[in-house]
């Protein structure tokens, strides 16, 4: 089975910003579907500086399931989200990811470990060590 694996604009910023960055290993993962949305994509190309990493962003976003935005989805009760936040999860939510990859601390820290409408939030670290990839 593929996981279904949203990742946030932070962790396209920094798989982006360097050119041997340790989160590329997520675009080789097996039975790993990477998706995100427009919203994550074009902040993480904002935030980039540099144009070497804007082309290795386009690069990255060229084997990534772009999903659409989802208005009508709302965080589920007891999330407590910043409103530039809520966004990414309810995509997440909409495209029916498996995974939500932030290195987002400060504002999904304290969900991190915690499944809302079938994603796991995660750090991006944690996913790779974890055997999670194998098993939605």
């Amino acid at each position: 089975m593929t996981s279904r694996v949203f990742l946030d604009a932070n962790v396209l910023f920094s798989a982006a910003y360097r050119e041997r960055a340790g989160l590329l290993e997520l675009w080789n993962l097996p039975r790993v579907a990477l998706i995100t949305s427009g919203y994550a994509a074009e902040e993480a190309k904002r935030n980039l500086e540099s144009e070497d990493a804007r082309r290795r962003l386009g690069q990255l976003l060229a084997v990534v399931e772009i999903v659409p935005e989802a208005p009508r989805i709302t965080v589920p009760e007891g999330v407590r989200l910043a409103e530039k936040d809520r966004p990414i999860l309810s995509a997440a939510i909409a495209a029916g990811a498996t995974h939500l990859l932030t290195g987002d601390v400060s504002d999904f820290g304290s969900y991190f470990g915690r499944r809302f409408a079938g994603v796991l939030i995660e750090a991006p670290a944690a996913f790779l060590r974890s055997g999670a990839r194998k098993k939605p």
